[in-house]
């Protein structure tokens, strides 16, 4: 790249810890976040298993400090929680200092408040309120309100692949010199919508869920949020900041095949890892690991399997590994969470597990890294592919 995209700070709330920490703690102790619904009132507890972040909105809003009478979302509060995390292992203190932005993004949006006064709007003008707050854009709003900022702020929804593309964009608005500093990344809370039009579409497992499994059912929805810091070479420079990683490459491609369904080739995932490594200016056999999109679906692993032996040719798949079996999938917080846990690969030098993997797909030879590894990680190539065939890989490199 001619200009290289420092990322400096990091910030994440899952079901399996409320920092980056505490994120990474349990990784390296294969310690995974699916479990009963406990946070929302639905038919299917005690049949369905999700990734549910055990925090009530009324304790999200207190742990930000925020007044009783907002009207922020489940959305907002995890986004707020986890910007401001990464703003702060990025030292900023004045976030106006340099042109900075906030590009964040969601599928839920507002759904989780919306969906929960449905029927009393009518009768309740007062709970109208949150009709508001329903946008996907809102959140993004409102976390750069929380955060004090005053540049741009745009929202990002490409199901899926959201947070990816959020990533990639403030990359190319600090390469074309529109912006400074980027805070990037997306979030994403459980809703009764989202869980029953899964559920709907059948890819729900009723069980734990195991990528790249033969017998693998379906996945578990998750919520989180996680946002990185990106920088210019410039500030990173007058400002002697620490970097943490840099973005490397990106790219991005629509398939168009189905509405929900990839590929049988895999072409969207190959044309997006393919553009992601001529971005970078690195050879295939440079990636270390590859965190996998993953999502334990019969579809998704065998179209993303079939597109990396594209690729990187039979035999020659660097090792790799789907953290969704710790965190559930998140949607589109998806690609953030999983920048953070590229960034955590390469800090540590570790892979981290694909949890509760037992038969080889017999469609291709593959088979998943299964215990914590450790290995000297340069570049992680990390998939996030999401409905409607829009496919996107960044790749994360340690300088």
């Amino acid at each position: 790249m001619d200009k290289k995209i420092a990322i400096t700070g990091m910030g994440i709330i899952s079901s399996i810890g409320n920092n980056v920490e505490e994120n990474f703690v349990s990784l390296q102790s294969g310690k995974h976040g699916i479990s009963d619904i406990e946070m929302f009132e639905t038919r299917h507890a005690g049949t369905i298993k999700t990734g549910e972040i055990k925090f009530s909105n009324e304790e999200l809003v207190q742990k930000l400090q925020l007044p009783e009478d907002n009207n922020a979302t489940r959305t907002s509060l995890l986004g707020m929680i986890a910007a401001k995390e990464a703003v702060e292992t990025a030292g900023i203190s004045d976030i106006n200092q340099y042109r900075t932005g906030l590009i964040s993004s969601t599928s839920v949006g507002g759904m989780d408040i919306t969906e929960k006064y449905f029927y009393s709007y009518e009768d309740f003008p007062e709970k109208q309120k949150y009709i508001d707050s329903h946008d996907a854009g809102n959140s993004s709003l409102a976390i750069a309100d929380y955060l004090g900022l005053q540049g741009l702020v745009s929202t990002i929804s490409t199901a899926c692949s959201s947070a990816a593309n959020a990533i990639m964009m403030g990359a190319k608005l600090i390469k074309n010199g529109v912006l400074d500093r980027v805070i990037v990344g997306g979030t994403d809370s459980l809703s009764k919508f989202t869980l029953n039009g899964f559920n709907t579409l059948m890819i729900l497992t009723d069980s734990y869920n195991t990528p790249f499994d033969n017998d693998r059912k379906g996945l578990n929805l998750g919520e989180a949020a996680a946002f990185i810091v990106l920088e210019s070479e410039e500030v990173v420079k007058k400002e002697n900041k620490k970097v943490l990683a840099y973005l490397s490459g990106y790219g991005n491609a629509n398939d168009a095949h189905h509405q929900t369904a990839s590929s049988e080739n895999g072409q969207g995932a190959f044309l997006a890892m393919q553009k992601a490594l001529n971005v970078s200016g690195l050879n295939k056999e440079d990636i270390d690991y590859i965190n996998v999109h993953g999502t334990a679906t019969p579809n998704n692993d065998l179209s993303e399997g079939i597109a990396m032996i594209r690729i990187f040719g039979e035999g020659q798949v660097p090792e790799f590994s789907s953290t969704k079996a710790f965190t559930g999938h998140t949607l589109a917080a998806a690609a953030g969470i999983e920048a953070v846990f590229s960034i955590l690969a390469m800090q540590h030098r570790m892979i981290f597990p694909n949890l509760n993997f037992k038969t080889k797909m017999q469609e291709f030879d593959l088979t998943p890294v299964t215990e914590l590894k450790e290995k000297e990680i340069h570049h992680v190539l990390s998939n996030s592919f999401g409905f409607g065939g829009n496919c996107s890989t960044l790749i994360f490199s340690r300088s």
